[in-house]
């Protein structure tokens, strides 16, 4: 049976990026146990029963891990990030591929000046200002959103595990089937804190940084 989230992806990448193969896994993972929805001619991906997580929230605490909603993306809407109009640099290199937060926040896979795939974060400029790499391979951000946080588009929690920042408002309950997924498929560990896979987790309102995401989007001045 075909994967309507893989097929939805393939569509709207760039010519000569390819889906890493992780993320095709992931993609089985979610169709396998039904964590989708069907909306508008789209697919939209997560990591735990929507409905389930939703009944379960309260003013305190909330179910099912680091919420994250994977659809194709692509490169349509780009142009908004990057000020308008179509930049060809900038199609043929990144890749909407989810939506990170409740603000619209987007990760997407970006081609290095190395010619390496790696996972970026575009932050919505109006909530979350990060825009980094997330990381520079996809196993790694399995483990990334294994960790636990409520969204991953808040840089302010990385260098705290899920649930202990000072005050913190509300608990994230741990994703335990999909930890354990990432962990047994892949053979890994989850680490403790997102900073040990974000290496310099920038803001677009940054003055420098040693990101390479965030040295590459200073060539564009319009960017959100």
């Amino acid at each position: 049976m075909k994967n309507k989230l893989i097929e939805q992806l393939q569509h709207v990448m760039p010519d000569g990026m390819q889906i890493p193969k992780e993320i095709k896994m992931l993609y089985e993972y979610i169709e396998d146990n039904n964590l989708y929805v069907d909306k508008n001619g789209y697919r939209y991906g997560f990591l735990y029963p929507e409905d389930e997580l939703k009944a379960s929230w309260t003013e305190k605490e909330r179910e099912g891990g680091t919420r994250i909603t994977f659809y194709p993306g692509g490169t349509e809407n780009l142009k908004y990030w990057f000020g308008g109009g179509e930049n060809e640099e900038v199609t043929q290199r990144l890749c909407v591929f989810a939506q990170t937060g409740g603000d619209g926040s987007e990760s997407a896979f970006w081609i290095s000046d190395n010619g390496e795939l790696k996972i970026v974060h575009m932050g919505s400029g109006s909530g979350s200002m990060l825009s980094c790499v997330l990381a520079d391979n996809a196993v790694d951000f399995l483990r990334l959103l294994a960790i636990g946080y409520e969204e991953i588009c808040w840089d302010e929690d990385f260098a705290y595990p899920p649930n202990e920042r000072p005050n913190a408002e509300l608990i994230i309950k741990p994703n335990a089937k999909f930890r354990n997924w990432v962990t047994q498929t892949f053979d890994v560990e989850i680490p403790r804190t997102a900073l040990d896979i974000v290496k310099y987790p920038a803001c677009m309102d940054d003055e420098s940084s040693e990101d390479e995401f965030f040295y590459w989007i200073q060539n564009f001045e319009n960017f959100v």
